[in-house]
């Protein structure tokens, strides 16, 4: 066996620039799992990806050009089953030899848990890259994350986007093999304008040196990425500007682009009078510019582009890119100028047009819902429910504007600046704007009390409406986004600090739909929105790395208030770390298994006087100590405090449990101790189910 680097490059028409990332990682990862299982690689930790808009590529150092042979033993009948009374084989033993293609001679005895078997060690000859590498790429290529697969041409094979050549190589030989109708070879082709045709691969360790040496191609993700960023900032900076992060655009940028080179463009200073998030819209996601800020973060009258040639005349590409952004920046202001004319509470009417859901009405209905909702959530977080309501009504009106029918993205931030220029208060602005935040995870929470109540009013009302008329979302389905509904209601009550219940939040809310709607959600649907809202903790504590262990435990007894979750949830991670936390664990999981297995309610009462043993009255005496205290913590929602003096209690019990019988026969004596061990589990209850913190 050899082994050689092993390149592999997909050559496709121009790829989705927004996926390009995802496919690239999924391609480098499928590929290299397949190569593990088929132990021709012992490691992938150096091997490198590469994907442009033409390609997706992998170079793997060390892959074997054939599998391991391998000793397989194949076990048999059982002895006593395999000979008769005088030795000789049975047609169990005789069909298993044939199987191996050996004589029952040929078999071997071994012990097994189920006794002594007849055993064949069959020694299997690897496979070699050749007979391998086919398979591997179609399990590769049917696993990657495609939403919409294409055929082309006559054939059947399908992809992403019609495939034009396979670059297979070891070393210097190429990989026979067939993909998706394609035969390999170790040619392939470079910048669709700068490169001459076909490009020889002769060596797979060679290929990025090659390829952008001879094709103009910069084949690494990243490279790319990193040439594009620092060409941008530059070209930015030689203007006194600078660019803003924005990772989604740049990797898009960088999945348009194989051979980038920064065009600075111009535009009129008089369309900087246009609110600067529209202009910025029309050059990030309707041309895939980079803007340009000073050093106050104001819009300047300049973007980048990536060209993907080398222009021999520059100011020509320069010239086209300002005519075509040019006539964008004229319908944004345009849309500007003419949205004024109306003021943002004339539009509300209109929402009646906008359809929220066949079974809950237009949007115009789901804001007078909201202005009810938000009206009464404000009065709980102790907010101007004036203004709330206000910024309730005027929540959805940008809706309807010019502006935000052609750029969506804006749907809350022109609401903003209309309502500023209908001279209506600040804070009702920010209503409109906020009530949209979060709008993904880790985004910015709204700003004041009264922007926090028009936004869970929001998120309540879609919760609670579209759970009864639709159902919960299921699998990765989720057409109404009521899991990020849920995570922004959960982030607002906790990260806000808002001791609110959901359970009445949601009675709230459904009430609102009673009242205004005529749609009755009963009981039992507010319960199950409340467990779906609850829900989400686990996935939302384990995105900030939070054990599951511990998230479990407090999910177990935790009241519908997503702040003393939180509260109890550090309390019980600060817990954890202590010493005795693991031997306190086991001791409640020992407890909870005793009190479950009791055919008769456990008694509450401790006779006192009945205590016998020295280590149960020192059990006794040590929980009577710190009880009150901790239940006046508990109580304050003082719960790591409260679990600190509970920590005092591993000696007592580990003591209790190695010197005492709880199931004494003398069942006066058995229910007194049941007593006292429940008594003790119900005061851990009060912060967390701890039992369920024991490391298996």
């Amino acid at each position: 066996m050899t082994d050689h680097s092993l390149l592999i490059e997909l050559g496709t028409e121009e790829l989705p620039p927004k996926t390009l990332k995802k496919l690239h990682d999924a391609f480098a990862a499928e590929t290299l799992n397949g190569l593990l299982e088929s132990q021709l690689i012992t490691s992938s930790d150096s091997a490198r990806p590469f994907a442009s808009p033409r390609r997706l590529a992998i170079l793997v150092p060390n892959v074997l050009s054939k599998q391991p042979d391998q000793e397989v033993e194949r076990l048999g009948p059982a002895v006593k089953a395999a000979f008769d009374a005088d030795g000789n084989p049975t047609p169990a033993a005789t069909g298993f030899a044939k199987s191996c293609g050996v004589s029952v001679d040929d078999l071997s005895r071994i012990d097994t848990d189920k006794g002594e078997r007849l055993a064949y060690t069959v020694k299997e000859i690897g496979k070699t890259l050749d007979q391998l590498l086919s398979g591997i790429l179609e399990q590769t290529i049917k696993r990657l994350p495609i939403a919409k697969r294409m055929r082309w041409g006559d054939g059947d094979a399908e992809f992403v986007r019609p495939v034009k050549w396979l670059l297979a190589l070891h070393g210097d030989q190429v990989v026979p093999c067939v993909v998706l109708g394609v035969a390999s070879s170790n040619i392939s082709f470079g910048h669709r304008f700068h490169s001459k045709g076909e490009i020889r691969i002769t060596q797979a360790a060679n290929y990025e040196q090659i390829l952008e040496q001879e094709g103009h191609v910069i084949a690494d993700f990243t490279k790319r990425q990193q040439t594009i960023l620092e060409l941008a900032k530059a070209a930015a900076g030689n203007l006194g500007g600078s660019i803003e992060d924005d990772p989604k655009l740049l990797d898009e940028v960088t999945g348009l682009v194989e051979y980038p080179s920064a065009i600075v463009g111009d535009f009129e200073q008089d369309f900087l009078d246009v609110p600067q998030e529209c202009l910025i819209s029309s050059m990030r996601d309707h041309q895939k510019y980079f803007h340009i800020v000073d050093e106050k973060g104001t819009l300047m009258p300049h973007f980048i582009t990536m060209s993907n040639i080398k222009s021999s005349k520059p100011s020509q590409v320069k010239e086209g890119n300002e005519k075509v952004l040019r006539a964008r920046l004229s319908d944004a202001q345009f849309f500007w100028e003419s949205d004024l004319k109306t003021k943002l509470e004339e539009r509300v009417e209109k929402l009646s047009s906008v359809m929220f859901h066949a079974k809950l009405g237009s949007t115009l209905d789901k804001t007078e819902r909201l202005q009810s909702l938000a009206t009464k959530i404000a009065k709980l977080l102790k907010a101007d429910s004036n203004i709330a309501q206000r910024g309730a009504l005027l929540s959805k009106a940008d809706l309807v504007s010019n502006m935000v029918g052609e750029f969506d993205e804006l749907q809350g931030v022109m609401g903003h600046y209309y309502a500023d220029r209908d001279g209506e208060n600040s804070i009702v602005g920010e209503c409109i704007e906020q009530h949209y935040w979060p709008k993904f995870a880790g985004d910015q929470l709204p700003q004041s009390l009264e922007a926090q109540s028009v936004a869970l009013a929001d998120r309540l009302d879609s919760l609670v409406g579209i759970y009864a008329a639709a159902g919960a979302p299921t699998g990765d389905k989720d057409p109404f986004g009521l899991r990020r509904s849920a995570l922004g209601v959960l982030r607002i009550l906790i990260e806000k600090g808002h001791a609110l219940s959901l359970a009445e939040l949601i009675a709230v809310t459904a009430s609102t739909y009673g009242e205004q709607q005529n749609f009755a959600i009963d009981e039992q649907t507010q319960a199950n929105i409340c467990e779906f809202v609850q829900g989400r903790l686990l996935p939302l504590y384990q995105s900030q790395d939070v054990a599951t262990l511990a998230i479990k435990s407090v999910m177990a007894v935790s009241s519908d208030i997503p702040l003393d979750f939180h509260q109890r949830l550090n309390a019980i991670v600060a817990f954890s770390e202590v010493s005795e936390a693991q031997d306190l664990a086991a001791a409640n999981k020992r407890i909870g298994n005793i009190l479950k297995k009791q055919s008769t309610d456990v008694p509450s009462h401790i006779d006192v006087a009945a205590l016998s043993e020295t280590d149960e009255v020192s059990l006794h005496d040590a929980l009577v100590a710190i009880e009150e205290e901790c239940q006046q913590l508990f109580n304050q929602g003082e719960y790591q405090q409260g679990l600190g003096k509970l920590s005092t209690l591993k000696t007592p019990v580990d003591d209790f449990f190695e010197n005492v019988m709880v199931m004494s026969e003398n069942s006066a004596e058995k229910n007194n101790r049941l007593a006292l061990l429940k008594r003790m589990q119900d005061l851990f209850l009060r912060v967390a189910d701890i039992s369920l913190l024991q490391q298996s």
